[in-house]
């Protein structure tokens, strides 16, 4: 059997802030089109994680490796790359309140690819339409709902052509009645085959989408697997157990 061909491998990660010990250890990794979802309390290391991974947030030691090449983490350069070929979305959405939407995709563009205004604006165009959002790229975020503030960082995001998106909590700061409309963009990546880790409480996305089920808590994973083998039924497993409680809170039963 040919050995899988990882196109990510984080090895051994660790952050501190001060006395606080953020991750301890972790490891994993990642095939082309596969989609790994952490879940786990709030404080459990989830964050840092993919940040760390993104190096927005540089871990105390441990590797990043792509496609088998190690990535040094003290080489502008190298981060650069990193950073072009891992894009993140944030909880928050992080868009720049004083640009459109389609300048807030096209700046990254035109800043970081050196692309002309026209063929900036022609790819942006292109991701906005994508996620639904055509006939509002003139408008500002504070003329946004919430939903399309997230989409609009989507589209920021898939403009940039990344090999893996990086999700941290993305309906988290959505209400209720817009979480739907994120929910189904981030189907529609996964239905075109993009790599992604994603951290969401979320559970239509954990049992839908994930290939691989990561459960973290106090800077660990303490178990992973398969949809089927950690929430099947029957299952006794912390991550069972923390479904069920999150299908309490969201009145889904469970």
């Amino acid at each position: 059997m040919t050995e899988a061909k990882f196109i990510l491998e984080v090895d051994t990660l660790n952050k501190s802030y001060g006395d606080n010990t953020i991750l301890k250890g972790v490891s994993l990794t990642l095939e082309e089109g596969e989609i790994k979802v952490l879940i786990g309390p709030s404080g459990g290391g989830k964050s840092t994680l993919l940040q760390c991974i993104n190096c927005l947030v540089a871990p105390d030691s441990g590797t990043i490796s792509m496609h088998g090449k190690e990535i040094n983490l003290k080489n502008k350069k190298d981060l650069y790359q990193l950073r072009q070929r891992v894009g993140m979305i944030f909880q928050e959405f992080n868009l720049f309140d004083h640009l459109t939407a389609l300048d807030n995709v096209t700046i990254a563009l035109r800043k970081v690819r050196r692309m002309d205004k026209g063929a900036a604006n022609k790819r942006a165009m292109f991701e906005l339409e994508q996620v639904g959002l055509g006939d509002k790229i003139e408008l500002y975020p504070a003329q946004l709902s919430g939903g399309q503030k997230q989409r609009v960082a989507i589209a920021r995001a898939l403009a940039m052509d990344p090999e893996v998106l990086l999700l941290d909590e993305p309906t988290s700061a959505l209400d209720p009645e817009l979480v739907g409309e994120v929910i189904s963009v981030i189907k529609a990546l996964a239905a075109k085959g993009m790599t992604m880790i994603m951290a969401t409480h979320q559970i239509s996305l954990i049992a839908g989408l994930a290939r691989n089920v990561l459960f973290m808590e106090n800077g660990i994973i303490q178990e992973q697997g398969s949809p089927k083998e950690l929430l099947g039924a029957g299952k006794k497993t912390r991550t069972q157990g923390f479904c069920d409680r999150l299908s309490d809170l969201d009145g889904e039963g469970s």
